[in-house]
């Protein structure tokens, strides 16, 4: 498994746990994550985080329970690929500008959240190593990843019933 952190910052030499800047509202028994962390993602999940930072969107990708009908819906011509990104318009020239850095951490003082590709930390990490992704448009095509951009992502409110596997941020 590889563990990654994602920013617009190229100078980071040491990660060190930092509150929620906003505080979540948690199901019972995971009120321990408001706590002081160092969020990393997995592998699996990092295309949610090849954007820049505070920019909204969301992706969605079929699963194997997925039906034709959903897939024909949300995906659209996008059948093909693995997954599809949404972004709104006003975010555009900042995603063909942007550059987004990827720190390898190692894995050894993460554990896992119970959320989905997210793992935490509560000491200090020293990264492994760092990729610097511009052109993200070039990058999510190449991971076979969509790109929609729309004047507002509310219309995308109800994917969340649909039988894809959804993420916003």
């Amino acid at each position: 498994m590889r563990l990654f952190h994602f920013s617009d910052n190229p100078d980071i030499t040491v990660f060190r746990p930092r509150p929620l800047r906003v505080h979540v509202d948690r199901p019972a028994g995971q009120e321990w994550l408001n706590g002081s962390f160092i969020w990393a993602t997995d592998e699996a999940y990092e295309l949610l985080y090849l954007f820049p930072r505070e920019c909204p969107r969301i992706v969605f990708w079929p699963l194997a329970e997925t039906t034709r009908e959903d897939r024909a819906l949300w995906m659209g011509h996008a059948t093909s690929s693995s997954a599809v990104a949404c972004i709104e318009q006003a975010w555009l020239s900042r995603f063909n500008l942007g550059q987004v850095f990827r720190y390898e951490l190692p894995t050894e003082c993460f554990e896992p959240t119970g959320e989905v590709g997210m793992w935490v930390c509560r000491s200090d990490v020293i990264p492994v190593g760092l990729t610097c992704f511009s052109g993200l448009s070039a990058e999510l095509s190449e991971r076979n990843i969509s790109l929609r951009v729309m004047d507002r992502l509310t219309p995308l409110k109800s994917i969340r019933q649909s039988t894809l596997h959804a993420s916003g941020i």
